[in-house]
Formats: structure tokens, C-alpha cells, sequence
């Protein structure tokens, strides 16, 4: 994994009804592959019992075995590939978590972060309560488990109530399977369906790659219970204005998927048309920063009217446990992912577009292996804003002191990374390119907090905020309580 990129938190996925159940999860876990590689999971029911499969590493690494699948029988199933962003690493913290209620067996996986896990944690441990993982999707089961509500959906419901932060999550019982998103709609969820089963995935991509037909998005604030009499809808938080992850667009989905109605290859396109707009340049050619920067340089070139080249070839077969057989060609960095292709870029003046610049690292080895490569003059177009303020909302991101954006001056970022010339897109031009008017500062259509530092939730963890029985948590009193 490069460390100078964010990296998304999860993909979820889920399915009812299918004699392939397994497999067809499976196969959309593959397609969300991009949203996590450190361990992937799959809980299938067979109409009597639950089974279970985790293992750290790509979908491909086990869950393509027959033994594996094998092992997973039953016509319903939920999945997760995980990147940490809570708890850490190691098999206790992988998902779907599953456990035993009274009313059945329940699975449950989600994508993004509960801002609020810790302190509800706190308060469920001075309670009794025995935490298996440091995940804060555990925390979902204990208050299901802990919930007053008698019916299994109820306590769910209960359970989400009592969370901030930002979560899609997909959940299975002995009778059905449960989509929700939360009331602002931070990350995506939608639903397909394929041969009479319905689907649920945290993107189209797994959709398309099992060929199950995209019926719509999950809204904000929705939750979805799939049974035998198909799907039924829920609006069970007080209505928000939608805040979805703008970065979804820069970097994060797969871009060929459509996330809020929007193709994501489009959007990008559409960036860097915008950028291009607002950030010319008098150059030769631009060159992506492959692959998350392509499409965006692709628009910015055919907005600049100039050459698009692919100027520097990626290398896809460099994995995430690459290690150099010795210190001696450790210096050759970021040249094991990254080549310049020389024939392009010698003697030019050229404009590369990367999507975001993180810790400025990447940027300046991109940047001297260009000039290495005998270009005239490198100028950097940014697909995204100036990164000022880390995410709490389910994406890994670096303490905000380790943020160049958050230390340096553009100018500053220009002599750090050693470029002629640097420049970002505007916050209302990104807005523009995803389809929404300049950005309202009293309601933003989405979550840009990376870019603009306001939250749209409290962040509970992050600031040290104990639960009183006037916060949006429940009084341990009434968590304890049952019947």
C-alpha cells in the first residue's frame, strides 16, 4: 500500500436468496478490493446455521479455494474487505462480526467509523461487558444485544440511533438481510438485484461484476430489510441534510462505478476540465499520475487542448508485501511502482495531475524521476483541494501535522516537491465537477472536512467528550436493561 495516499476504510457487500450466495460474495468482494486489502470475511446462513470464513490478505488469496467455499453453504450472505482504521490489525478485528442473541444469530459489517465507539465502549465495560476485538463494529453487536426492544430490526434500529460518526453497514439474520446508511449519507451503499436476489454493495462495480442489475442507492438515513416478500423500507433517524464523502469522487470509488447517481469517471473527467479552467498552464503535454489521476488528466487535457501522454507507466504487479532483498536498492523507491517513459517527456514542458498530495513524499519522487527523465519544466495540477485536516469518518489518514497542506503554503509545496509551478482545485470547482452549485458554507451538499476542517458530527472519540444521559448515547441505565 502507498503511504502517501489515503486509504479507504471498507467495502461491504450482500446477498439474499442466491443458491451461489458464497460465490456471488466473493466475487463482489473482488470488485471491492480497492476499498480494503488487508483481510477479507464472509458469514453465510444455510437455513439452520450460520457460517463463518476470515482471513487476513486479498479475496483472492482464500476465499477462491473450493475447500473455502465449501464451507460456506446457504442462499444468503454478507461480506467485508477491510482496511484498519480502528483497532488495528490481526484476525480479531476482521468482519463480518458474528453473534449469538437471544432472538437468533446476527452478522454484521460496516464501512466507516463510529466517532463515538470508544466512549460508549467505556461505559459498556464498566457495565460487564467482554469485548472479543477493538473494532468499533463490535460496539454495534453489544448494543443490539443490551437493547430493550424486543424484535431483532427494533434493536438494530436502537442500536444505530446511538451512534455518530459515519457507517454503511449490511447485516444477516435467520430471516433477513439489513441495509442501512446513516442519517447523513457519509459513505455508499446500494441496491441491485440478480435473477429474483436482492443485492447489497458498497458500489455498482460489485454489481456489474456478478451481473446483477443496479436498482438504486440506499439513501441517507435509510435502512432496508430484505425477507422472502422482498424489500422493505425504513426511515428510522431524524431527517439531515445528505453529506456525502466528496473524496468518494476524487480517489476513493472505482471509476467505473456510479456512486449518487453520478458516473465517477465523468466526475473526474469533469475535475479536471474544471482545474484545467481555473489553473492554466503554458505547457506541452499533461501526463497522469497513473491510475487514480488518469481520468482527471484526461479532462484537463482535452479542456487545455494539449497532448495527453502517458508519461510514466505504472507497474501493477508491484504487491503491498514487496519488501527489497537489501538496503543497498532501497533508494530506488518509488521506481518499483512508477517509470518515467522517457520518449514522452524528454525536452517538454509537462503538467502532471495526480488526484491528491497527502505527505508530499510521492510528489517529490514523481516529480525528480520526471526531470530525470529530461522533461524542460514540471508543473503539478491537483485533482482535489489543498488536504489541511485528517478524516474521522472511516478513511486512514495521517495526523494533521503530517499534512503538508496543513504546514506549508502552496508556494512552500512548490519548492518542497520541487516543481515549477503547483496548483489545486478550487473547493467550489470540485463542487461544479460533482454536480452540485459552489459550496454554501452554512450547508455544504458534502463532507469535505479533509479539505475545508468542518465536521458534520461531533467527534466524540477525537475530543474527549464523556456520554451524559443528555447526549445522543443512552444512558448506560437504559443500555443494561432487556426483556
Amino acid at each position: 500500500m502507498d503511504a502517501d495516499k489515503f486509504h479507504e476504510e471498507c467495502g461491504v457487500f450482500g446477498i439474499y436468496g442466491h443458491n451461489d450466495a458464497a460465490a456471488m460474495t466473493t466475487l463482489g468482494l473482488h470488485a471491492l478490493q480497492h476499498r480494503g486489502q488487508e483481510a477479507a470475511g464472509i458469514v453465510t446462513y444455510d437455513g439452520s446455521i450460520f457460517h463463518a470464513e476470515r482471513h487476513v490478505g486479498l479475496i483472492g488469496d482464500s476465499f477462491t479455494k473450493p475447500s473455502v467455499l465449501a464451507r460456506l453453504p446457504g442462499k444468503h450472505a454478507i461480506g467485508h474487505n477491510r482496511y484498519s482504521t480502528t483497532g488495528g490489525e490481526g484476525m480479531r478485528n476482521v468482519q463480518p462480526f458474528y453473534a449469538d442473541f437471544a432472538g437468533g444469530g446476527f452478522g454484521v459489517a460496516h464501512n466507516g467509523n463510529i466517532t463515538n465507539a470508544s466512549a460508549i465502549r467505556d461505559q459498556l465495560q464498566k457495565r460487564g461487558a467482554i469485548f472479543q476485538s477493538t473494532s468499533d463494529t463490535e460496539v454495534i453487536l453489544h448494543l443490539i444485544a443490551m437493547s430493550a426492544e424486543v424484535r431483532l430490526v427494533e434493536k438494530l434500529t436502537d442500536a444505530m440511533k446511538q451512534l455518530e460518526g459515519a457507517f454503511s453497514l449490511v447485516a444477516l439474520s435467520s430471516k433477513r438481510l439489513v441495509g442501512c446508511r446513516d442519517a447523513l449519507g457519509v459513505r455508499p451503499l446500494v441496491l441491485g438485484d440478480i435473477d429474483g436476489s436482492y443485492v447489497l454493495a458498497s458500489e455498482t462495480c460489485a454489481l456489474d461484476i456478478i451481473g446483477a442489475r443496479y436498482v438504486r442507492d440506499i439513501k441517507p438515513g435509510e435502512m432496508v430489510i430484505i425477507n422472502d416478500h422482498g424489500v422493505e423500507s425504513h426511515f428510522p433517524f431524524e431527517p439531515q441534510k445528505s453529506r456525502f464523502c466528496v473524496f468518494e469522487y476524487v480517489y476513493f470509488a472505482r471509476p467505473d462505478s456510479s456512486v449518487q447517481g453520478e458516473s465517477v469517471y465523468e466526475v473526474r473527467k469533469r475535475i479536471g476540465e474544471e482545474l484545467a479552467r481555473e489553473q492554466e498552464v503554458d505547457a506541452d503535454l499533461v501526463v497522469p499520475v497513473p491510475d487514480s489521476g488518469t481520468p482527471a488528466a484526461i479532462g484537463f487535457a482535452q479542456e487545455a487542448n494539449l497532448p495527453f501522454e502517458l508519461g510514466i507507466i505504472r507497474n501493477h504487479y508491484v504487491g503491498r508485501t514487496f519488501i527489497a532483498p537489501s538496503d543497498n536498492i532501497r533508494h530506488m523507491g518509488v521506481k518499483l511502482k512508477h517509470n518515467a517513459n522517457r520518449k514522452m517527456i524528454e525536452g517538454k514542458r509537462v503538467v502532471l495531475v495526480d488526484d491528491s498530495i497527502v505527505r508530499g513524499t510521492t510528489s517529490q519522487k514523481i516529480v525528480a524521476m520526471v526531470r530525470d527523465a529530461g522533461a524542460k519544466e514540471v508543473h503539478m495540477r491537483i485533482a482535489s483541494p489543498p488536504t489541511v485536516s485528517g478524516c474521522f469518518y472511516g478513511v486512514d489518514t495521517p495526523e494533521k501535522q503530517k499534512l503538508l497542506a496543513s504546514r506549508m503554503s502552496i508556494e512552500e509545496m512548490a519548492d518542497f516537491i520541487k516543481v515549477d509551478s503547483l496548483a489545486f482545485i478550487t473547493v467550489d470547482g470540485l463542487y461544479r465537477a460533482a454536480g452540485e452549485a459552489a459550496r454554501d458554507g452554512e450547508s455544504p451538499q458534502f463532507c469535505d472536512a479533509c479539505f475545508t476542517g468542518e465536521y458534520p458530527t461531533r467527534l466524540t472519540d477525537r475530543e474527549g467528550i464523556e456520554l451524559s444521559p443528555d447526549d445522543n448515547v443512552r444512558p448506560i441505565s437504559l443500555l443494561s436493561g432487556g426483556r
